[in-house]
């Protein structure tokens, strides 16, 4: 019956090696409102992205909102700098914009912040993220979906590991949503560096995330629905 021990043993340990990949999923919910906020961090959510307007695909959202909803989770939250939704391509004005905002989440003691620049040629601009990621330490710096206008975002990714002051990028692979874009996605997730994330992204409900965590297996998965219905 040797046998029998044997391949009970080796199925306890795949049972609590699948269970442990499970375990480390992060939920971030992606909301505009206080309400989704609360009911988020109620339904499981183990980080928010914070933002106003998720009909325009998230902007900066009002300060008193960050005050109030600091005081009322206890979840890391990460707030979107993003001043207006008609281009990634920012004016001086709208990086003083920026640049304030970051000041105030500094100064609150926020988890991250979330931006994205890019060229009118539709690449990263660099310079532009180097200076705002510089500016916005210590807190941890994330580079938004713009990164899936680029023409490769695995190239762009490239680019943002150099920097070495950005921790990580949220995306889809480039495509409509998560589940299209999964093997860019795993390309992606197989060179970064540790402690960075890919936070996958892109119509990523609490229906699908077991199937696209069981493709790419990252340990970080974004979504308006990522716990349910808000």
């Amino acid at each position: 019956m040797n046998w029998v021990w044997r391949i009970t043993k080796q199925w306890k340990r795949l049972e609590d090696t699948i269970s442990k990949t499970f375990m480390d999923i992060l939920k971030e919910a992606c909301v505009d409102n206080i309400d989704d906020a609360i009911n988020a961090f109620k339904l499981g959510a183990n980080r928010l992205e914070y933002c106003s307007k998720l009909d325009e695909d998230g902007l900066t959202p009002p300060k008193d909102e960050l005050i109030l909803i600091k005081k009322l989770v206890s979840i890391p939250i990460r707030v979107m700098v993003r001043p207006h939704s008609k281009s990634f391509n920012y004016s001086e004005s709208d990086i003083l914009e920026m640049k304030s905002t970051i000041e105030f989440c500094k100064s609150q003691n926020f988890d991250g912040v979330v931006f994205g620049c890019l060229k009118t040629n539709f690449e990263l601009d660099i310079d532009l993220i180097s200076k705002l990621a510089n500016y916005s330490k210590p807190l941890n710096v994330i580079i938004h979906k713009a990164i899936d206008f680029t023409k490769s975002p695995l190239e762009s990714l490239k680019e943002l590991i150099e920097l070495k002051t950005v921790n990580g990028v949220l995306s889809s692979g480039g495509a409509a949503n998560a589940e299209l874009g999964v093997e860019t996605l795993k390309k992606m997730i197989d060179i970064k560096p540790q402690n960075f994330e890919i936070i996958a992204a892109g119509k990523i409900t609490d229906s699908n995330i077991d199937e696209i965590h069981k493709k790419i297996c990252s340990g970080f998965y974004h979504g308006k629905k990522i716990v349910g219905e808000l």
